[in-house]
């Protein structure tokens, strides 16, 4: 008798789980297409990411070699800017901004200033860049205009660069010392050098380059 039972609950069960595949079937089948369809997205995604990674170094090197082709002499200058701004409309943010940075300095080499100085502003701007590479445009734009550019203008955008923590700390502080001397501030000037020269986490080119200058300041 238990196993006549037995039987039974076992029919009424099979005889369940076919009246729910029944009425359930095509969503659990659609469930089952969705999770084979998230699963194959997810690794085309990362295909396509690696892909495009490849693509963007492949470019970037080219216009590299590009750059170094060109020489001092400035041979084929525009043809490595046009490379650099090839990279940077079809690469991702890394490769786009590296780019972006080399075609200005392409751009300061060649006497366009003013196009350089555009180009580091949007990079300065550029909130989806990294911070360093942010900081990295503005320094640079602040080197090439230190000698003509408006005291206040340099100024403001050297002294958040020389702030404690700051990656550019120490080049930014040379740049402030040079921009006192410049506006004929001396003993400013060589507290900040005196503070450079003392400063044993600063690169040991910007501290010869104060200790050098402050003893020619006869300081």
């Amino acid at each position: 008798m238990v196993d006549f039972f037995d039987e039974v609950e076992e029919e009424l069960r099979e005889e369940r789980a076919q009246e729910l595949l029944k009425k359930y079937g095509g969503v659990l089948f659609a469930g089952a297409l969705l999770l084979v369809a998230a699963v194959g997205g997810w690794k085309a995604w990362g295909w396509y990411q690696e892909k495009r990674d490849l693509d963007a170094a492949t470019l970037y090197l080219a216009a590299s070699g590009r750059a170094e082709a060109a020489g001092a002499a400035g041979l084929n200058r525009p043809l490595a800017i046009a490379a650099f701004e090839q990279v940077a409309g079809n690469s991702p943010d890394g490769y786009r901004v590296l780019a972006r940075l080399r075609e200005a300095a392409l751009r300061a080499d060649a006497g366009d200033l003013n196009g350089a100085s555009a180009v580091w502003d949007q990079v300065a701007a550029d909130g989806s860049a990294d911070s360093l590479l942010r900081d990295l445009a503005s320094l640079t734009w602040c080197l090439y205009h230190a000698d003509k550019g408006d005291p206040a203008l340099l100024e403001g955008r050297l002294k958040p660069l020389a702030a404690p923590g700051n990656a550019w700390r120490s080049l930014a502080a040379e740049q402030l010392a040079l921009l006192d001397l410049r506006q004929g501030h001396t003993e400013a000037a060589k507290t900040q050098l005196q503070k450079l020269v003392g400063d044993t986490t600063a690169p040991n080119g910007v501290r010869s380059r104060a200790g050098a200058l402050l003893d020619r300041m006869g300081g």
